[in-house]
């Protein structure tokens, strides 16, 4: 699989696609633009961000925010309140478990059941 070939299958920002899985876990390619993702945490699992293409705003609450790019890799561990976003497009890989909501709790207009992620 060619990960940045996946990215041309995926025509919508913020809606997470499945790609892949090992054992427990998801592995998402999704692509952002603009500041929708919500302040949300995850409470039981840990999230990990890889930046393919673009540069992503990191933002943790009371925390100074930093800026991703292309190479860059963060885990994002459970019950830490963060948020995303970038003002040109940014592809994203993300490492997730299966049960992970994309925007935790917290329901808006860019959340995403597991079963809309599936490729």
């Amino acid at each position: 699989m060619n990960l940045k070939e996946k990215f041309k299958d995926i025509n919508t920002y913020f809606s997470p696609k499945v790609i892949g899985e090992v054992n427990d876990v998801y592995v998402k390619a999704v692509s952002i633009k603009g500041d929708k993702v919500p302040w949300h945490t995850h409470e039981k699992e840990d999230e990990l961000f890889y930046i393919v293409e673009g540069s992503l705003l990191f933002e943790i609450e009371n925390e100074e925010s930093f800026t991703m790019n292309p190479g860059d890799l963060f885990i994002v561990k459970k019950g830490i309140s963060h948020r995303v976003s970038s003002q040109k497009e940014c592809k994203i890989m993300l490492i997730e478990q299966k049960t992970t909501a994309h925007t935790g709790t917290v329901d808006t207009e860019i959340t995403k059941s597991i079963q809309q992620q599936l490729y």
